[in-house]
Formats: structure tokens, sequence, C-alpha cells
């Protein structure tokens, strides 16, 4: 993996136009690694090349296993949505829609949000531009093919992914319409629900995701992970092997073609 790390200027504005955007989805990712930035950066938890929706995908397929992923504390924040179609975060936004546009020393960046799939990341992100908090803020981390991430505002030790517009790390958010394609924005954080001010946006490109074993990785992973859950599934080590390969938990049995398809064509990280 190529990693080019420069700084760019941040500076956010907020419109309400139609314009040629990014497809967005705002969500929860979690990370169990963590970089350590030059003096020039933030020093800052880092993103894992995981789905965004760790969580909430571990949960469906604990649940199509017949294992009650509540009781294994694994409950995430689920939006379903009954009226968009799968690929719906590919559309440009309609008249009337806010969106952003990030001014950086590369080019601009525009942003469609989705505020009824993901209202708090969304409300979070619109209230620290308008602020004027992610102005002449950082790009601390550009990987070519993986990530762009930044975003950090505040100095607090406490809050190492940023301070949110809450004053307090706020939960993730999931929507089952929402996929983790090339060009989707999410919540960069450190664990489960602690979400602040940094956002990355997912560069992973399709000849990336092909070249890395697209989908037969992902079914290669669910294969072995799927009988190690059944075998563990009555067993006092149940939850010591979700926490290690949680984020193998994708049951790409009930994956349909239409996804399947989208990441194909456009890249990113199931």
């Amino acid at each position: 993996m190529n990693t080019k790390r420069y700084l760019k200027t941040l500076c956010v504005f907020m419109t309400a136009a139609t314009c040629v955007c990014s497809a967005i989805s705002f969500s929860g990712c979690e990370s169990n690694q963590t970089q350590s930035a030059t003096s020039d950066e933030i020093q800052t938890t880092s993103v894992g090349s995981l789905s965004t929706g760790d969580e909430a995908t571990a949960a469906g397929a604990l649940e199509e296993l017949g294992i009650d992923a509540d009781s294994l504390g694994i409950t995430p924040n689920i939006f379903y949505d009954k009226s968009d179609r799968i690929g719906f975060q590919l559309d440009m936004p309609k008249d009337g829609d806010t969106i952003a546009v990030i001014h950086t020393t590369q080019g601009d960046i525009t942003l469609r949000f989705f505020p009824e799939q993901a209202p708090k990341t969304v409300t979070n992100f619109i209230n620290l531009a308008k602020e004027g908090k992610y102005n002449n803020t950082t790009f601390h981390r550009v990987i070519n093919d993986f990530i762009v991430q930044g975003g950090h505002i505040g100095n607090d030790e406490n809050n190492p992914n940023g301070t949110s517009s809450y004053g307090s790390q706020f939960e993730d958010e999931f929507c089952d319409k929402l996929l983790n394609i090339r060009g989707a924005v999410s919540m960069a954080n450190t664990s489960r629900d602690t979400n602040g001010s940094q956002f990355f946006i997912n560069q992973t490109s399709k000849e990336a995701f092909n070249a890395d074993g697209g989908w037969t990785k992902y079914e290669d992973w669910w294969k072995n992970v799927k009988t190690q859950l059944v075998n563990y599934k009555d067993s006092s080590l149940l939850s010591a092997f979700i926490q290690e390969n949680g984020d193998k938990c994708y049951d790409t049995d009930i994956i349909g073609d239409e996804i399947r398809k989208i990441y194909e064509l456009y890249g990113g990280n199931p």
C-alpha cells in the first residue's frame, strides 16, 4: 500500500444548491490501530481497513446463525431505510438539499448529506462547519487507494477523535441502504460510539478492491469464521472469538448481486 502523507488546509462552508458531489454515507468506523503523527501533524488515532458497518454486519451475521447479538453487547444503532433503493447514495442531491464544500490546497471536495439515515452525525458536521471549527484544520492522513482523514478539532486528550458539536462523544449510526464504497464519508473513531469531529473519505478504488481479492476474500473469511462460530456457539469462548474476529463476521451468503456489483464497479470496503 503506497502511503502519501501531506498536509492540506481544510476550510468548510455550507450552501444549499445542486452540484456534482461525492457519494457520502455517514456512520461509525472502529479501529484497533494507532498512528503517531509527525511534529507538523496532529497526533491521532487511525482507521483500519474495515467496513464502517462492522458492528451492524456482525450483528446480522450472528443472528443468521441463531446467536443472540444483544446478549453479547452487540447492539448497533441501525436505521432500516424502507423508502430508498440500494445505490441511492450515488444520486445527485436535490434542489434545496444542504451540501458541504471543503476547500483545500489541492482543490474542492463536495459532500452530500443523508440526515434521515444518520441525523446526529450530519447535525454534528453541519454545526461544526457553520461555527467555523473546521477552518484551517488539516487532512493529516492520506493513503493512496485507502483513505483521506482529517477534521481534528481541539486538543483535549479525553477526545482523541476531536471534539464534537455536542461537547462529548456520540454513538455510531448505521443504515442498511448506505454502503462503504469509494467516496463515502464516515466518522473516524477509536472504538464503538466514540465519535467526535474527525472524519474520513473512503478511497479504495475498484481496482484495489478487486486486486485485494474482491468478494472472494470476504467469502473465504466468512466460510472460516462461520465454521468457528458454529463450533463456539454454546461455548464460553464465543465472546472472546467474536472480539478477535468481529470484523470478519460478514455474512456473504446473504449479500445480493446488486450490492456485489456496486462494490465491483465503484470500489470500497464492504
